[in-house]
């Protein structure tokens, strides 16, 4: 399997949130709580020693994604060519139902709910649309500052390398997340 994967430079984000404006347009997602990828301020220390820092999170399309395990009707999937999980939104019987259990499993809140009864889980599904187009993601098209790189994981550790720590992320070496990260300094 040919496992695509983000990378992450929080050494250039400057959370401008372009790359979650681009996401919710593209994917038509209405004004609300549900967004694909959302950007996190990290701020520490106490005046006059103070740092931010931004922090992009989407699905990480897991090596071994607990939400995968989690769905009671097999409504998460990982594709076989490319490790990407998608939904199947037909199969979802919506998080009243289900009790919101593929959230609960994934240490990052990937999957997301409307406000709606019975919201249907949704996530990032890697822009498939457009990578099936030979195209880039929205997010990474979108950014201004370039901070967003999606592709193979072996091309992206070869390009950039094989770190998975930044400032405010929590790796999880159990399942593996598709992702490369560049730490802000």
């Amino acid at each position: 399997m040919n496992q695509i994967g983000f990378y992450f430079d929080q050494s250039r984000c400057t959370g401008c949130f372009t790359c979650s404006v681009a996401c919710k347009d593209w994917h038509d997602i209405p004004a609300g709580p549900v967004n694909w990828i959302r950007v996190k301020s990290i701020e520490k220390g106490k005046f006059p020693n103070l740092s931010l820092a931004y922090l992009t999170i989407s699905c990480n399309h897991c090596a071994d994604p607990p939400c995968v395990k989690a769905c009671p009707t097999n409504a998460v999937m990982k594709r076989e060519k490319d490790g990407i999980v998608v939904i199947d939104r037909e199969k979802c019987i919506g998080k009243d139902e289900c009790g919101f259990k593929c959230l609960k499993v994934c240490p990052w809140d990937s999957p997301q709910f409307s406000d709606q009864f019975n919201a249907k889980m949704e996530k990032c599904d890697l822009c498939l649309d457009r990578l099936e187009k030979g195209q880039q993601t929205i997010c990474v098209e979108a950014c201004p500052m370039y901070a967003l790189d999606v592709g193979p994981m072996e091309e992206l550790q070869e390009k950039y390398g094989n770190n998975a720590e930044a400032e405010g992320f929590l790796n999880n070496d159990k399942i593996n997340p598709s992702i490369v990260l560049k730490q802000k300094r």
